[in-house]
């Protein structure tokens, strides 16, 4: 691999050292998530396995040039696709929902791998597109279709929270790639308009038991030893942690066993309890920062492929980190959503890692061209 500088001028350290960060703190805090569980006691050590995969995932995605990934985009996208769709024909149903493909012990995810195969299918149309005025809402039927598929195939599985994932990945890029304002609220009209029919045929009974008990929260009819467990203990974890925090595998919520899905949901409100605000912060100004550099790599991207793939990116990353942190502090319903790096999951650890290793790729090849 030739690049126009050393490999030590065009590492992008400060995105390693940020993506290191939060990884090494989730391990951190997924030790104490799981201290006193014996069922998941040892999942500490699988997310370090996980991450150390992921690593290697990302560093084979960051040597190879990106433009081959504009070359063979559609077939990338394809794959997710057969993915998709082989899930309803060999997948595992865990809670009610089939969204995994059994390989060994190791059960695949192909709705989170669907997100980065979707962004370059986005960032490849885009690349071809030749249009550079703002765009029409006809000139979104074809990036609409690419989007539709697969979020047809998530919805029927069913995962909300990813399918969601997909349209606010789809909606950034668009936005940021010169979508008429004008388009974007008759976007959002439509979208607002169809919320009732999508009330009555679209959702499953429990999506609609967590979007009821997410708005009873406002007029005090919350029913906390039932639907509203989940963010009442949540809410009592983050409150709990005042400034300084209660400590180090200290935090009652989680010692005592009231806060479920700590390892998975809820890392952050275990954080949030044993580290205060301080670690708070501490946490929250790292993802602002990813983001923000990855959207500064966008912007310093020598073509219009890899610009696109940095901001998709980037949505990805900002928007799964705003839906787990609303959703732990009440703001948002609970929906099954990891905190990028700091959440266990084999498969989200290594759809993220794909995607800050096309960062990195991306940023160190802006000397290159």
């Amino acid at each position: 691999m030739a690049l126009g500088r050393g490999l030590r001028e065009t590492f992008d350290w400060p995105l390693f050292v940020c993506v290191t960060s939060i990884a090494i703190l989730g391990v951190i805090n997924l030790y104490s998530a799981t201290s006193t569980n014996r069922q998941y006691s040892d999942l500490y050590i699988q997310q370090i396995y996980w991450l150390t995969l992921g690593a290697g995932v990302g560093t084979l995605v960051a040597a190879v040039d990106y433009r081959h990934f504009e070359r063979f985009g559609w077939f990338a996208y394809g794959g997710g696709i057969i993915l998709l769709v082989l899930v309803f024909l060999l997948g595992r149903s865990i809670r009610g929902s089939t969204r995994w493909i059994p390989i060994g012990t190791f059960s695949l995810q192909p709705s989170e791998l669907m997100k980065i195969a979707l962004i370059v299918a986005l960032a490849k149309f885009l690349h071809d597109d030749t249009k550079t005025d703002g765009r029409a809402l006809k000139d979104l039927v074809i990036p609409g279709l690419i989007l539709a598929v697969p979020m047809g195939l998530i919805l029927a599985q069913p995962d909300l929270g990813t399918a969601l994932m997909c349209g606010f990945i789809f909606g950034t890029i668009m936005v940021l790639t010169q979508l008429k304002w004008r388009s974007l609220f008759t976007l959002f009209a439509v979208f607002v308009a169809s919320a009732p029919l999508t009330w009555q045929y679209a959702l499953r009974g429990y999506q609609k038991d967590r979007i009821t008990a997410f708005l009873a929260q406002f007029s005090g009819e919350q029913d906390i030893q039932d639907t509203g467990w989940h963010t009442h203990q949540s809410l009592v974890s983050i409150g709990s942690g005042g400034f300084w925090g209660k400590g180090y595998m200290q935090g009652t919520q989680n010692q005592f066993g009231f806060l479920p899905d700590q390892h998975s949901d809820f890392p952050f409100s275990v954080w949030a309890e044993e580290q205060g605000l301080l670690g708070t912060m501490l946490l929250l100004g790292l993802y602002l920062f990813l983001v923000l550099w990855g959207l500064r790599i966008a912007s310093q991207a020598k073509d219009r492929f890899g610009a696109v793939c940095a901001v998709g990116v980037s949505a990805l990353i900002f928007w799964q980190s705003v839906i787990n942190l609303g959703m732990v502090s009440g703001m948002l319903p609970v929906v099954g959503m990891t905190l990028p790096l700091f959440s266990y999951g084999g498969s989200s650890v290594l759809t993220v890692a794909m995607g800050i290793g096309l960062l990195m790729n991306i940023s160190m090849r802006r000397f290159q061209y």
